[in-house]
């Protein structure tokens, strides 16, 4: 039985996990790099060469379980996949555990938003992305990665971060004052707080590795100058588990190239540490954390 980052199958099982994962090679819609079809592939090799104690937190988030839920391989259109996604993902949401979801290209997203959106009230999607995604149709589809999160916007309080590209076209939806640029945050020492300000209640976080710097996340499709670093991005994805009910998270837009393992490891490590802050600190958890070693 293959399991996420090779733990014992005592820790992989539905029964045992609190936490889903659910991964979608999916690239149809790109438009440039290609190669985010092999993201999950990529993302479980690299998190079987990590080790699996984080030592900020002091635990071991593997104990915790992580149940490999299977992959949506439906490719024939956009929506299809879309739809399938919403479908796996709902089936998912029955099992009261966090859902979370590895890509493929971002439009992968937006099924599983639909159905995460349909579950939660007051749902709040906070997305870090180089890209605002705020086309309402792209390339005759509104399942394109360029479209991402504008359903998100219609539905749900959007809030974006570290986006620093876009289309005019996209300017009239971008949600007022809940837009964090990249050159803003840049000069702005109290981002993290401000962004924190939008942010409560149920929240989906959905992650495109773009919205980190190329200099440590080069393998994606579009590497945008600018990004957002890695400790900054831990203090605030930490805050957020610190402040909200964390309901679900995805990680999109890693892709294969010759250059894709510093990439794919930094998505490994990202998720396990999303898994951590998540053990320790979230709201919605109830039963005892894992205890500090001395």
């Amino acid at each position: 039985m293959k399991t996420y980052a090779g733990i014992p199958e005592e820790n992989a099982t539905l029964e045992n996990s609190k936490v889903m994962l659910v991964t979608v090679p999916y690239d149809g819609t790109s438009t440039w790099g290609k190669g985010a079809d092999k993201g999950p592939e990529l993302f479980l090799d690299a998190s079987e060469n990590m080790e699996l104690y984080d030592i900020e937190t002091a635990t071991e988030p593997y104990l915790e379980g992580v149940y490999l839920a299977g992959e949506v391989t439906e490719d024939s259109s956009p929506e299809a996949m879309t739809e399938a996604v919403y479908q796996k993902t709902k089936e998912m949401l029955q099992h009261d555990k966090l859902f979370t979801l590895f890509g493929g290209e971002h439009s992968v997203s937006i099924g599983s938003i639909r159905a995460v959106g349909e579950k939660y009230e007051n749902l709040t999607v906070l997305q870090l992305d180089a890209h605002t995604d705020l086309r309402p149709e792209f390339h005759g589809s509104t399942s394109n990665h360029a479209c991402a999160v504008f359903e998100a916007n219609q539905k749900h309080n959007l809030v974006q971060v570290g986006i620093r590209s876009c289309d005019v076209e996209e300017m009239q939806y971008v949600p007022k004052g809940q837009c964090f640029w990249a050159h803003e945050i840049a000069e702005n020492p109290n981002w993290i707080e401000d962004v924190l300000s939008k942010v409560s209640g149920n929240v989906y976080i959905t992650i495109d590795l773009d919205a980190f710097d190329p200099s440590i996340a080069p393998s994606t499709g579009t590497p945008e100058p600018g990004g957002l670093q890695w400790y900054p991005t831990l203090k605030l994805l930490k805050k957020v588990f610190k402040k909200c009910n964390v309901v679900a998270f995805d990680i999109v837009e890693l892709m294969d190239s010759p250059q894709a393992k510093p990439t794919a490891f930094l998505a490994a490590k990202l998720y396990y540490k999303m898994l951590a802050y998540y053990h320790k600190y979230n709201k919605n958890n109830k039963e005892p954390k894992n205890k500090k070693r001395k």
